[in-house]
């Protein structure tokens, strides 16, 4: 099993003491994801991603990558994932290849995560809306599954007591996925926000369970712009998190129908779009 932490010597500044003890730190290493694809006789593999990440559930944080990038649009598109040995890179564990059936035509046209790029009118949000709509894999309708108040609340200290890396270090991100009873389905850390959700989604996918249009994702910091893209291309709808969304990120939730909440800490937070799915007990009528 991969190494998600590592311990190293400190000097831990306690008033006027000075103590000389070890730390828990979360690793950090690049993951560079090849992809080989073509016919049989003319396969070609490009380099497609090189990101900082905390070894572990490589392969999903990869097929999760290529799907919420639009590069791949099923599971069945893979034929594997696998680390391959690099003879100048001492560590084999840094460079995942994934094949692709041969039939499978991948789209490469957005590998820098610029959404954007494709649209005509410039580098915009608008734009970036737009673009996002062209890749999607599943289509946004007006389902208005729900989840009780009660066991939003519940939620992040669900995730706290899964959360063994974050609880050894402080130093990782986590994405949870849970049904709409509030029980935990998934939970997937690094040390970007971004590869957390890849590997969660990742996951999803290759176990089929896409589209996760009645779940609930839960995010341990903040919502980017990039976050709700990520969930709205594997079809999820609720969006809970600890900290604050961006304007763009609520924009984007807008306009997926996605039902998104924000500074969600103990019987506290803020519902930013799709206030309908969540149940208020005497006020479930008026949402």
């Amino acid at each position: 099993m991969p190494v998600s932490s590592i311990q190293l010597p400190i000097v831990r500044v306690n008033d006027d003491d000075l103590i000389k003890c070890a730390d828990s730190l979360a690793i950090e290493e690049p993951l560079e994801i090849r992809l080989e694809y073509g016919p049989n006789e003319n396969r070609q593999v490009k380099n497609v991603s090189v990101t900082m990440r905390t070894p572990g559930n490589d392969d999903e944080l990869a097929t999760g990558f290529l799907f919420t990038e639009g590069i791949i649009k099923s599971r069945r598109d893979i034929i594997s994932a696998e680390h391959r040995f690099i003879a100048c890179n001492e560590n084999r564990e840094n460079v995942i290849e994934v094949k692709l059936r041969e039939n499978v035509v991948p789209n490469l046209s957005n590998t820098e995560r610029n959404f954007y790029t494709t649209s005509s009118c410039g580098v915009c949000g608008k734009a970036s809306i737009s673009a996002i709509k062209t890749v999607g894999a599943f289509e946004h309708n007006s389902t208005v599954n729900s989840i009780a108040v009660e066991t939003i609340y519940r939620l992040p200290e669900m995730l706290k007591q899964h959360q063994q890396v974050f609880a050894d270090t402080g130093g990782l991100h986590a994405s949870a996925l849970f049904d709409q009873q509030g029980r935990l389905l998934l939970v997937r850390e690094d040390v970007g926000r971004h590869n957390a959700l890849d590997k969660l989604i990742g996951a999803a996918l290759t176990t089929d369970m896409l589209p996760l249009d009645n779940h609930i994702l839960l995010l341990s910091g903040r919502t980017s712009f990039e976050l709700v893209q990520k969930a709205a291309m594997s079809g999820i709808n609720m969006i809970a998190a600890v900290g604050a969304p961006s304007s763009l990120a609520v924009q984007l939730a807008e306009e997926f129908n996605i039902t998104l909440i924000g500074f969600l800490r103990g019987k506290r937070f803020n519902i930013y779009t799709g206030e309908r799915r969540v149940l208020m007990n005497a006020y479930e009528d008026t949402y």
